[in-house]
């Protein structure tokens, strides 16, 4: 019996219908949300990804600022630009594409950005919300999973999670998120031990790890009914792959996420959602 799908283009593109309302009622109040990207370098995937958030901000109505910069720029002229970011209330929203290159630390990067304008939910400040309950702001891929479960209603309470990533910015929130809806959630990483025992026994696995030589979860990893959420993203043999093989493990899951086309629409659907909401909060402090 073949599983449902987890259709990350069509949930993306409810979310964006919510937001493009929101954009256009926090307009009403003379607020134009914004956000503020700021690529560091050249280095090809990262152009598109920050062209891909421009283009879907511009579908739902939020304005933009592009900032392109030199991939020798040293941190403390980096510290500058994010500063002036900050100071700038015409920007409700600051985006760092990640990696940067080697001579800038990404830790002290992140936490630059002021908490209330933190649309990737990567400052400590926000992390450490999220683990009391409290965060406004969080990590896009993360938010965008449980956008995923919350779409297909799917109960997270009481169930057995097997989450294969560690890593700020999926594993550790995702923690937290799915503890926060009453899920036993067991955090794997490459030195846990039985591994394929353990998501033999989830209910649900989410799996991110990224590197197919590393890691591949196949159908004999999860049990029958189990749910998938394939995080990752790569390319193997020429081909965008997640972790799994889809059409695979769909034929035993109860629901799974394709790779491409699953949980990588709602990674930039959550980015514009934290955007309005980062624009929401600014209307409230002046």
């Amino acid at each position: 019996m073949t599983g449902t799908k987890i259709d990350g283009k069509l949930i993306a593109q409810s979310v964006k219908d919510r937001v493009k309302q929101a954009v256009n009622e926090l307009k009403k109040q003379d607020i134009n949300p914004c956000l503020a990207t700021v690529l560091v370098g050249d280095n090809p995937a990262s152009a598109t990804y920050v062209r891909n958030k421009h283009k879907a901000c511009d579908e739902v109505g939020i304005a933009t600022k592009d900032h392109k910069l030199d991939a020798n720029i040293t941190q403390l002229e980096l510290n500058k630009i994010i500063d002036e970011l900050n100071s700038d209330k015409s920007v409700h929203g600051i985006l760092v594409q990640l990696p940067l290159p080697d001579q800038l630390d990404e830790f002290a990067t992140t936490s630059r950005i002021s908490p209330l304008k933190d649309v990737d939910g990567l400052t400590p400040h926000n992390a450490g919300l999220l683990a009391m309950k409290k965060a406004a702001l969080v990590a896009c891929t993360p938010s965008g999973v449980m956008e995923m479960f919350d779409f297909h209603d799917i109960d997270l309470e009481g169930m057995n999670v097997v989450l294969i990533n560690r890593s700020n910015l999926v594993g550790k929130p995702l923690y937290h998120l799915l503890l926060q809806e009453n899920a036993t959630v067991l955090t794997c990483h490459s030195r846990t031990k039985n591994l394929t025992e353990l998501c033999q026994n989830a209910d649900i696995v989410i799996t991110a790890v990224g590197d197919r030589n590393k890691f591949t979860l196949t159908q004999d990893m999860i049990k029958e009914g189990a749910i998938v959420i394939d995080v990752a993203i790569s390319r193997h043999n020429d081909k965008l792959v997640g972790d799994a093989d889809y059409d695979d493990i769909i034929q035993k899951a109860s629901f799974a996420t394709p790779v491409p086309g699953g949980v990588g629409p709602m990674t930039v659907a959550m980015l514009l959602k934290n955007t309005i909401t980062a624009a929401s909060l600014s209307s409230q402090i002046g």
